[in-house]
This record gives structure tokens, C-alpha cells and sequence, in this order.
């Protein structure tokens, strides 16, 4: 009775062998590729929320105080700025004029030839000028000088520095060359076209003075200290709108007051929102680069299936997060920030007590100053200095923790891929070394069942 011998595939059977060869040096060499990788993104988001730390805690150090001021009118005449630096208390101004831009007109400027047109030089009010050759004016290369083309000319030249905008209207059919003054008062005015170098009699003609339109005229700013027409010596007049008489204290002013007008009231004073606002930029930078400390290196629940952070157990990590704490609770003169309400949660984030806040500031406003120091200067310290010398240790480029972290994860996962190189080209020797086997050994079959079916049809014609 003929036996039938069981069948495979060679290439499958050659697959699932050469699978089963390099099965178990795969799955170790997954499982650390895989945490290499979780490695590189962990320090990715390690170092971007230290690097935005530092930039935060490099902003609240730049500003002169942590202590905020305001300055505030008493009518809506314009703005005021304060800076820590300004001392409080009243002053009265009046603004008898606002400083204003001078602007003209040219009217009727018709095309021209833009065949050898010449130049124009803009004169100022101040003496200065400036030359603009026209040859190179015709942007389209039609020929055709336009007022257009003639505005972007003065526009780009470089003499003219930025301190005249040339622009083009068009009123009743005719078109208006318009320059205007980018600068204020009345030595920025611009006062006329010399066109005593232009070639074109009619072009000459548009852009002589006689055809000049004021439409704006340039006057600088007149400001009293007090009232109208008190003490000279109290008139300020200058070019700009923006007065910087007090220290610390910056005055735009929008709005002139009519004649003899009470003067205004500018109250310069603390400004306990703005001090709150930069407080509170710290505990929240704080707390954004908690919370990664926190997703980096959380501990796993197996209960729920929640996996550890790649850093849960990592030593360093945790005593910088201990050392930044500790720098939280520096005293200075026996304060420390928790006396100007900043405390924190068992979590370990920051919150902040405006009230306390502003009492504790009320009692020794510089004090909290002196407590968040400075991260630069001759004697950089306090919390933000220490805290940034802290973080600096990992942010360093080059030596520092996270640089040393990488480099040696990178050359990790370098290694890794060679390996994984390596164990790719085991498995394919592995594959055409059984391929060539079971499919001989197939072949060794196919002749033997041939064989067989001979002998079984001999032996059963014998038989008969």
C-alpha cells in the first residue's frame, strides 16, 4: 500500500526557521531600540522645557524689579509707561500742541520720457537733502515715465534713508504726487523739489514749488509742565509726541487741550496687577517644567497597565528636582518666597496668594527683589540666579548632563543599528541556507513519490 509522504513549502518552512534562529536575539535587540528611542524623545523634552525655564527666568531678571509700576492719567490725553526705577507721586502737564508729520502734494504729474529724464533732489526742512536719479525709474522699461515709478524711485533710494515716503493719488482724473515726512516735527518737514537738474520742461513744471499743495504742516510738540503759560522755563517743545521728563516714567501723549485747559494729573504709583502678572510668570514657568519632570520619569501602575517614565528611577533627575526645590526655600533678611505668597503643592507645583503677595509688599517691597536676585551680573544669585545655574548644568552645550545624555543614547542607537545590521544578515544566510535545503529535500520527495507510484502500479498488475 503506497504511503503518502507529508508536503511543505520551502520558502515558508525557510522563513519560520530562520525566524526561529534569530527570534530571541530580536526581541532583545527591539526591546533596547525601543527604550534608545523613548530615551532620545524623553531628552528632547527635557531639554526644551529647560531651555524655555531659563529664557523665563532670563526675562523676569532683565527687567530692572520684579516690583511693578504705573503710571496713569487723570484725562484721556495719551499713555504713560512707568518702570520699576520711577519714584510714585503726582505731576500736571498740559499739552497745548501735538507734534505732527509734514506732508505736500504735487499736482498734475503727467508720463513722461523716460529717456535721459535727469534728477530730483528733496530738500528738508533741517538743510539736509537728498538725490534721486531717475534713470533707472522706468521698472517696466515701457519708456514711459510714470508718478508712480517716480514715488518708488524716492522711496528706495538710499540717500534718502528712510525719512521720506513718496505715495500717488489720483483726484478728479489727475494724478498727485504726495511726499511725506516719516518723522515728526518741524525740522523733518519736507519743503520742497529742487528741479533745477531735471531734463523734462514739463515734468520740471509739475514738480516746481509753485505747484506745491501743503496738506500737512510740520510742528513739533508743546508741552507744559503745570499750566499754560506759566514759567518758560516749564515749556518743552521737541519733535516728538513721546516725553520722557520723569525718571522711569515714559509720556505719549495723543490729544492737545484746548487754551488755558486745567492741565492733567500723572500719577505714578505701585502697579500691584503688574507685580502679581510677573510673579505669576515664574510659578508658571515652574510649573510647565515640573509637570515634564513629572511625565518623564512617572511611576507605572501594572494595575492599569499604565507604563513607568523612561526616567522614573534615574538618580540625577530627582536630585535636581530636590536641588531646585531646596532653592525654592532661600531666605533673605529671614523672608523667603512663601512669606510673598508663592508655596508648594504636594505635587510639587508652585501656586501664588495675591493677597499675601501684596501685603508682604506693602510691608518691604524690595525685599522680594532681593530674594529672586539676578541670573547675570557681577554677582549673579537668589532664586533665579541659583536656580539658573542649577538648570545650566543639564542645558550646558557640550558638558552638560543632557549633552552627555545624548551623546552617549546616540552612540547607544548607533551600536544598535549595526547590531540590527548584523542580525538582518545572520537571518538571510540563515533563510538561503534552508531554502536550499527543503527545497532539495522537496525534490529528494518528488522523486521518491514517483518512485513509489511505479512500484504500486507494478506490484498491482502482478497482482491481477
Amino acid at each position: 500500500m503506497a504511503t503518502t509522504a507529508p508536503t511543505f513549502d520551502p520558502k515558508s518552512t525557510a522563513t519560520n526557521l530562520a525566524q526561529l534562529s534569530v527570534e530571541g536575539r530580536q526581541n532583545i535587540l527591539t526591546a533596547q531600540t525601543t527604550s534608545a528611542t523613548a530615551v532620545a524623545a524623553a531628552l528632547t523634552k527635557l531639554s526644551s522645557a529647560m531651555t524655555s525655564f531659563r529664557s523665563a527666568l532670563s526675562s523676569l531678571s532683565s527687567q530692572s524689579s520684579v516690583i511693578a509700576n504705573k503710571a496713569t492719567f487723570s484725562a484721556d490725553i495719551g499713555t504713560a509707561t512707568a518702570d520699576a526705577s520711577a519714584a510714585p507721586g503726582t505731576y500736571q502737564f498740559y499739552v497745548e500742541q501735538l507734534a505732527t508729520a509734514g506732508q505736500i502734494s504735487y499736482n498734475g504729474i503727467a508720463d513722461t520720457s523716460a529717456a535721459n529724464p535727469g534728477s530730483l533732489v528733496v530738500t528738508l526742512a533741517d538743510g539736509s537733502n537728498f538725490t534721486v536719479t531717475l534713470a533707472n525709474a522706468d521698472s517696466n522699461h515701457d519708456n514711459v515715465l510714470t508718478a508712480k515709478e517716480i514715488a518708488a524711485a524716492i522711496n528706495i533710494d538710499a540717500a534718502n534713508n528712510s525719512r521720506v515716503t513718496a505715495s500717488t493719488m489720483s483726484v478728479n482724473g489727475q494724478t498727485r504726487l504726495v511726499l511725506t515726512s516719516t518723522q515728526s516735527g518741524a525740522d523733518n518737514a519736507v519743503t520742497g523739489i529742487d528741479t533745477s537738474q531735471l531734463t523734462d520742461a514739463g515734468l520740471a513744471a509739475s514738480l516746481d514749488n509753485a505747484n506745491q499743495v501743503v496738506l500737512q504742516t510740520a510742528k513739533n510738540a508743546v508741552v507744559w509742565i503745570g499750566a499754560q503759560g506759566g514759567d518758560p522755563t516749564n515749556r518743552i517743545e521737541q519733535a516728538t509726541n513721546t516725553f520722557k521728563l520723569i525718571d522711569g516714567v515714559s509720556m505719549t501723549f495723543t490729544k492737545a487741550q484746548a487754551a488755558l485747559e486745567n492741565p492733567v494729573t500723572l500719577t505714578v504709583g505701585r502697579d500691584d496687577a503688574g507685580t502679581a502678572a510677573n510673579v505669576q510668570s515664574f510659578v508658571d514657568s515652574w510649573n510647565k517644567l515640573i509637570a515634564t519632570f513629572k511625565e518623564v520619569s512617572a511611576a507605572g501602575d501594572p494595575a492599569s497597565g499604565k507604563a513607568a517614565g523612561i526616567y522614573a528611577n534615574d538618580a540625577g533627575l530627582a536630585a535636581l528636582k530636590a536641588r531646585m526645590q531646596q532653592v525654592l526655600r532661600t531666605e533673605t533678611g529671614g523672608q523667603s518666597l512663601v512669606t510673598f505668597g508663592v508655596s508648594a503643592q504636594r505635587d510639587g507645583t508652585l501656586s501664588l496668594d495675591t493677597k499675601r503677595l501684596n501685603k508682604a509688599i506693602s510691608a518691604n517691597p524690595e525685599a522680594l527683589n532681593d530674594i529672586f536676585g539676578k541670573t547675570t551680573g557681577v554677582a549673579p544669585g537668589g532664586v533665579l540666579g541659583d536656580l539658573d545655574k542649577l538648570v545650566n548644568s543639564w542645558t550646558k552645550a557640550g558638558t552638560g548632563q543632557l549633552a552627555s545624555r545624548k551623546d552617549s543614547n546616540a552612540r547607544l542607537q548607533a551600536t544598535l543599528a549595526t547590531r540590527q545590521a548584523l542580525l538582518e544578515t545572520q537571518y538571510d544566510t540563515a533563510y538561503k541556507r534552508y531554502l536550499a535545503q527543503f527545497t532539495q529535500l522537496q525534490s529528494l520527495q518528488s522523486q521518491m513519490s514517483g518512485t513509489t507510484s511505479m512500484f504500486d502500479a507494478l506490484f498491482s498488475k502482478s497482482s491481477t
